[in-house]
């Protein structure tokens, strides 16, 4: 059985603050700092460029990897990290489409990060072969998939509403059409029980600054699923992704399986303190985390529906049909947020009218989500939100 009072005081709280912004950015991990200081201080400061060796930098993306693979159900082996998760798309949307080489149809939905939809147009200029995106609502995505669609690529879970995509019928559906699956995990890896294997995914991608708390601006994670691992050309052809990086020869040869989407110097401080950050998960249950969190939102969102009737749900009713996030809608969802901030209640806005609020069991209890609805309510009976400070936007909302 998961014992999340334990994993909550893994992390670094602010006295004060009930912190639901975790869909966002993580929380501190305590032994985020201590990791640091050792590989600033004995690693790099000690060792300097023997620490490469010594401290088997260049293999950590592959035992990062590893680490995530267990929480999206993926092999050993079939996950590296390192660059941004723009990056890790476009890796993995160039070698979907170069698979299926006689489609010209990128399928996606209309509740995709923006992000995704401006790397696949990028790309699909970039290539100019007659590729087109083509975006349809998420209910339409199913009956979108026909013989034309080369790729279809979707975040599972929509940053705005929480929405859950069935990634295991969706893949089947693609795959059943002749098309491959790509799926971002941003809102998904460490939030809900996740399974690319079960679900047949082709590739599948992920930021790990979210629920994974490895620190703003954290290395991405890309998965390739094993049929597909010595076969991809990786458009982006760095160094570390060759096959043997310290040869220097003329040619690019593809390392074997999912090192070849290595691209350059993998980041070792971020890379340190994600790994760091995922000691949090040795002894978590997936199943456990997923029940904690429904029972999380359901409470606060049983508590908001009682006493903040001007809020609309913007998120599916059923727990099951969503992400780890709740979402409200109302015009002034963004002076009413600096107002909960203000008053020690951290979430965040999604234009133009979305508050957004995360429920991570690793360190946020049932009574801080009944005080944080309590709170809410308060700012909206006494127009708390209504002064000049909280309207004034900052650049991050």
């Amino acid at each position: 059985m998961t014992d999340f009072t334990a994993t909550r005081a893994l992390f670094h709280l602010p006295e004060g603050v009930i912190y639901l912004d975790g869909n966002s950015l993580g929380p501190l991990p305590r032994s985020a700092s201590t990791r640091m200081a050792q590989v600033l201080e004995r690693q790099w400061g000690d060792r300097l460029i023997r620490a490469w060796n010594d401290c088997d930098w260049m293999t950590l993306p592959a035992r990062v990897g590893d680490r995530i693979a267990r929480l999206i159900g993926a092999p050993a082996g079939s996950v590296t990290t390192g660059d941004t998760l723009s990056v890790k798309l476009f890796q993995a949307l160039a070698a979907a489409l170069a698979l299926r080489p006689d489609r010209r149809v990128v399928l996606s939905d209309t509740g995709n990060f923006p992000s995704d939809l401006y790397i696949a147009d990028g790309l699909l200029g970039a290539l100019g072969r007659g590729l087109s995106l083509k975006v349809v609502a998420p209910e339409a995505v199913a009956d979108a998939i026909d013989d034309s669609v080369a790729v279809v690529m979707l975040t599972e879970v929509d940053y705005r509403s929480g929405r859950l995509h069935d990634m295991r019928a969706l893949t089947w559906r693609a795959h059943a059409a002749g098309a491959l699956a790509i799926w971002d995990l941003a809102h998904s890896a460490g939030a809900i029980a996740v399974d690319v294997t079960a679900a047949d995914a082709d590739f599948a991608v992920g930021c790990t600054y979210k629920y994974l708390n490895g620190g703003p601006g954290a290395p991405a994670f890309i998965h390739v699923a094993p049929r597909h691992a010595d076969v991809v050309q990786p458009i982006l052809s760095g160094w570390l992704g060759h096959d043997a990086p310290f040869a220097f020869e003329r040619a690019y040869r593809p390392a074997a399986g999912v090192e070849r989407m290595r691209v350059g110097t993998p980041p070792i401080l971020a890379l340190a303190v994600l790994d760091a950050a995922l000691d949090a998960w040795n002894d978590v249950d997936m199943a456990a985390l997923r029940a904690a969190s429904i029972r999380l939102s359901e409470r606060f969102r049983a508590e908001v529906e009682a006493h903040c009737p001007m809020l609309t749900l913007a998120s599916p009713r059923d727990p099951h049909a969503r992400g780890s996030q709740l979402s409200f809608a109302h015009p002034q969802a963004y002076a009413i947020m600096q107002a909960l901030i203000a008053r020690g209640v951290i979430g965040d806005v999604r234009a133009p009218d979305i508050l957004r609020f995360g429920f991570t069991p690793l360190y946020l209890t049932e009574d801080e989500v009944v005080r944080a609805a309590t709170i809410l309510a308060e700012v909206l009976a006494t127009d708390a939100w209504d002064r000049p400070a909280y309207h004034r936007r900052a650049p991050v909302t």
